[in-house]
């Protein structure tokens, strides 16, 4: 007998519902459009905080990166001045600094070197901008570099100083458009360089942990050679001409990677490491870069944005919420004259109260699933309109779906204790 006085209540506010479509529909409009928003919202932070975390954890949680960098005293003595200038600034890391850090900080796995030198690559009659880096084998794995073909610098490489290189793809399609790259040499700063090897690169400077600026350079234009090579092919010193001037600088090491055994060891490790490097560097020409540090900002970030993108959804589910008090509290004065027939006839008051969340909770359960159907939707519209990554996660549709359920609830009891709680009499006196 309770539940089908429970089913018959629910086909009465149901019904109610169908009678005023379009009102319905317009107080839906609230709870669906608010639902929709906290899903697409929170997925497309999430896209953005996911790819974020990706490009810090491809340069290693285990990693700190330590970059050579030019104090200002030594840009302004460098920079402008007379027609025939010349200055040799000398600063960043050097090979001894290396070497301690590798022999003195514990719990140190190995310490990667780079050297970067930019200038033009030539074969036959091609000629384009391009940079060499000197490195040692294992630089593939801090740099994400994929061999593609070939192979890359070998410790026998290093050790004999071989004129040998592995380019990237880029560079080798647009150098060698009709030849097959693995069989020819190019030449960089007067030297011959032997290709033994292609490898494919990430696409973007930022992506990119290595060392200077790539502002000016094309992307996908590096040539990989020994370290030990660069130091007695090249020199120390690398001389910038132009007109009527020149610079030239004297830079061991452009940048080092430190690799730490465990993560627990990366904090200590870079305080130590800073200690080391200020007792032998007088100036500060070093920049220090801890993608574990980094991390830990990025999912920092993460909560606040998903926060921040949560509340200003969360406005629109209780806007919706009001708008759906409105229109009940409206339907009660609307309905003032039923309800007295109903209570007339022996209609109890959690018989008008029930009748009544009926109907909220069925507006508010049914924008919400629209809501969630539409909000699913977004994010995929936008990842392939706007080729950005989203990320929809499972918490936020129950969480969405969940409060527009609640909405319904909360935001519809006052209407539906209003309606119960006239009195019959006046209720038929109602015109």
């Amino acid at each position: 007998m309770l539940s089908f006085r429970v089913i018959r209540t629910v086909q009465l506010g149901v019904k109610s519902l169908l009678l005023h479509k379009m009102r319905s529909a317009l107080t839906m409009l609230g709870i669906i459009f608010g639902v929709c928003s906290v899903i697409a919202m929170l997925a497309i932070g999430e896209g953005a905080s996911y790819e974020a975390q990706e490009t810090i954890k491809k340069l290693g949680s285990n990693n700190i990166i330590i970059r050579s960098v030019k104090p200002p005293e030594e840009q302004q003595a460098s920079g402008g001045g007379g027609s025939s200038r010349s200055y040799v600034a000398e600063y960043g890391l050097k090979y001894r600094d290396a070497e301690r850090i590798s022999q003195t900080i514990p719990a140190v796995s190995r310490v990667i070197s780079a050297r970067i030198i930019r200038d033009t690559v030539r074969f036959d009659r091609v000629s384009l901008p391009a940079q060499m880096i000197g490195t040692d084998p294992a630089y593939t794995e801090i740099a994400g570099l994929e061999v593609v073909r070939g192979r890359f610098i070998s410790p026998t490489d290093v050790k004999h100083h071989r004129n040998v290189c592995a380019i990237t793809v880029g560079l080798a399609e647009r150098l060698f458009p009709f030849q097959e790259p693995l069989e020819q040499s190019v030449t960089f700063r007067g030297d011959v360089y032997e290709v033994i090897g292609l490898v494919r690169e990430r696409s973007t400077a930022k992506e990119r942990p290595q060392a200077g600026t790539t502002e000016g350079q094309p992307l996908d234009s590096n040539l990989y050679v020994p370290i030990s090579t660069t130091k007695s092919r090249v020199g120390e010193v690398i001389f910038r001409r132009s007109a009527g001037s020149f610079e030239a600088e004297k830079v061991e090491l452009h940048q080092m990677t430190v690799q730490m055994e465990h993560t627990e060891d990366v904090e200590i490790a870079t305080e130590q490491i800073k200690t080391v490097l200020k007792r032998f560097h007088d100036k500060h020409d070093y920049e220090m870069i801890v993608p574990l540090q980094l991390l830990r900002q990025a999912e920092q970030t993460k909560r606040i944005f998903n926060i921040v993108l949560g509340s200003i959804a969360a406005i629109s589910l209780l806007v919706g919420g009001i708008g759906i008090m409105n229109i009940m509290l409206a339907t009660v004065t609307e309905r003032t004259r039923e309800i007295g027939i109903r209570r007339a006839l022996g209609a109890k008051k959690r018989d008008i109260t029930t009748q009544f969340l009926v109907e909220t909770v069925v507006l508010s359960v049914g924008g919400g699933l629209i809501g969630v159907v539409i909000g699913i939707a977004v994010p995929f519209i936008v990842e392939y309109a706007a080729d950005m990554k989203t990320i929809i996660t499972p918490l936020s549709v129950i969480l969405a779906f969940g409060i527009s359920g609640a909405i319904g609830v909360v935001f519809g009891l006052y209407p539906a204790s209003r309606a119960a709680s006239l009195d019959p009499i006046e209720a038929l006196r109602h015109e």
